[in-house]
C-alpha cells in the first residue's frame, strides 16, 4: 500500500473513552465492556437464567483435569481421534500410517454440527443424523512413535490427512446411546489433502489463485486449521480456515512480501515442515498457494458426492467462527472474526434473498454479496464500512488492485478504510 488512508482505532481505547464519559464502574474493564454492549443487566443474573433456562443446576468451577456435568446428567465418547469413520478403516494405533489415517476421524476438534435424518415418511427420524465436526489441528508429539523428531513424508502425509472435517452418521440404538455407523454412505473425510474443494465468487480463477497444479485457480486441494462453524439455514455446514500460515514455510532469507506478511507467514510456520517435503507448502516455489486458504468453507453433509465450496465473497482472513442469519429482506448475513490481536470483525450480506424450500436457489446465496468491516465509537455506535473495489478509497490509487485482490487481502482493506481492530 502507498498509505493507509485511515488511522486505525483499538478497541480497547475507544471502550476505555466510553467508560469514561459515562462514568460508569472505571475500575471494572469486564463489567465496562459488558456495558457498553448492552448487557450488564444479563451479567449480574447470568448464573440465574442459565439454570431457569437449561434446566440443570451450575456447575463448580474446577482446574480438575476431568468432566464434571450437573447432577443426573452422565456423558459417553462419541468418536475419539484415530476411531474409523469410515468402511473398512482400522482401529486405532499410534502406529496407523496416513493410508490408515485416511479414513478415520481426525484430531483435533473443533467447531461441530448435527444435522437431522427424516425417515421414510418425510418426518424426523429421531434415531439418525449426520455430524460434522472440525479436526483444526494436531499433537505430533502423539501423533507418531517417534514423538515428531524424525519425520518421514509419510508422516507428514499423516498429520495433513488428520486435518479438515469429518462427515459422519450416528445412530441412536434401543439403549438411547449414539453409535458411530462407519458404513454409512454419507460419511466422509474432507482432510487437508483432499482434491473435493472448489473456490466460488469474485476471485474464482484469478492469478493470485494460481498454482502450476492448478492453473484454473479454481480446483482447490484440501482445508487446513479449520476452527469455529456456522450452520445455515438450507441445511449446510459452515467451517472456518483460521491459522492457516503456520503450515507454509520456505528456505531461510526467502523474502516475503508485505501481504505474506500481513497474514503471519513466515518462513518457520509452526514448525510442522511440510514445505520440505510437500513442496505446494513451500513458498519459495508456490506463492500463491497460501491464498488458496483463509476462507470460509460450505459443505453439503446430505451430499456426499457435492464439492466443499470455498466462498472467496466471504473475504480472506483466519476466520474464528460464521454466525450466519437472515435479514427482514431474506438477504443472508454472516457475522465473522478474525482470531488474532490487532484485526477485525467483519459482516457479509447476500446479493439474492432466501427462498423457502428452494434448497438449489439458496445454496448460491454465498457465491456474490457484500463484506463489511465493523467500526465502533466511543458514544456508543458504530458502522459497517464496505470492502468493495472502488469504494472508500480501495481504488488502484492507493494500492488495491481489484475486487479479488481486496477480498484476498481483506485485513489489508479493513485496515485502510478504519475499522476498529479488535
Amino acid at each position: 500500500m502507498e498509505n493507509d488512508q485511515h488511522k486505525t482505532v483499538a478497541f480497547d481505547s475507544i471502550l476505555e473513552k466510553a467508560v469514561s464519559r459515562r462514568s460508569i464502574i472505571k475500575s471494572g474493564g469486564a463489567i465496562g465492556a459488558t456495558s457498553f454492549l448492552g448487557g450488564a443487566s444479563a451479567l449480574a443474573s447470568a448464573a440465574t437464567q442459565a439454570t431457569f433456562l437449561m434446566g440443570f443446576e451450575q456447575v463448580a468451577a474446577s482446574t480438575a483435569d476431568e468432566i464434571t456435568l450437573p447432577p443426573g446428567y452422565n456423558h459417553e465418547i462419541l468418536v475419539a481421534w484415530g476411531d474409523p469413520i469410515i468402511k473398512g478403516g482400522s482401529k486405532f494405533s499410534v502406529k496407523n500410517d496416513a493410508q490408515d489415517q485416511l479414513l478415520q476421524f481426525g484430531d483435533n476438534t473443533d467447531g461441530m454440527s448435527i444435522f437431522h435424518l427424516n425417515n421414510k415418511n418425510g418426518g424426523l427420524d429421531e434415531s439418525r443424523a449426520v455430524m460434522a465436526v472440525n479436526s483444526e489441528y494436531i499433537n505430533k508429539e502423539f501423533m507418531h512413535t517417534h514423538k515428531g523428531e524424525s519425520m518421514t513424508a509419510d508422516d507428514v502425509k499423516k498429520e495433513i490427512f488428520a486435518h479438515g472435517v469429518n462427515v459422519f452418521e450416528i445412530n441412536k440404538n434401543k439403549k438411547g446411546t449414539w453409535k458411530v455407523n462407519k458404513n454409512s454412505p454419507l460419511n466422509r473425510r474432507l482432510h487437508g489433502d483432499a482434491d473435493e474443494f472448489v473456490m466460488t465468487g469474485p476471485v474464482t480463477g484469478h492469478p493470485l489463485l494460481q498454482t502450476l497444479a492448478d492453473p484454473s485457480g479454481a480446483n482447490i486441494r484440501g482445508t487446513l486449521n479449520n476452527c469455529g462453524n456456522g450452520q445455515t439455514p438450507w441445511g449446510t455446514y459452515i467451517t472456518c480456515e483460521e491459522n492457516f500460515n503456520g503450515y507454509f514455510g520456505a528456505p531461510k532469507g526467502t523474502p516475503l512480501s508485505k501481504e505474506q506478511l500481513a497474514y503471519g507467514l513466515s518462513e518457520n510456520g509452526f514448525d510442522y515442515n511440510w514445505w520440505q517435503t510437500e513442496d505446494r507448502f513451500n513458498m519459495a516455489k508456490h506463492p500463491n498457494e497460501a491464498n488458496r486458504f483463509g476462507w470460509i468453507v460450505e459443505i453439503d453433509p446430505m451430499d456426499p458426492s457435492s464439492k466443499a465450496k470455498k466462498r472467496s465473497a466471504l473475504g480472506r482472513f483466519k476466520h474464528e467462527n460464521a454466525a450466519i442469519t437472515l435479514a427482514a429482506n431474506g438477504k443472508a448475513v454472516v457475522y465473522m472474526g478474525d482470531d488474532e490481536r490487532g484485526e477485525f470483525i467483519y459482516k457479509f450480506v447476500s446479493q439474492e434473498s432466501y427462498i423457502e424450500g428452494d434448497r438449489a436457489h439458496n445454496m448460491r446465496l454465498l457465491d456474490e454479496g457484500t463484506l463489511y468491516a465493523a467500526k465502533f465509537n466511543d458514544n456508543g455506535s458504530g458502522e459497517w464500512l464496505e470492502l468493495s473495489f472502488g469504494k472508500n478509497g480501495l481504488t488502484p490509487t492507493n494500492g488495491f488492485k481489484d475486487e479479488a485482490y481486496v477480498l484476498v487481502y481483506a485485513r489489508l482493506a479493513a485496515r485502510f478504510v478504519g475499522a476498529t481492530t479488535m
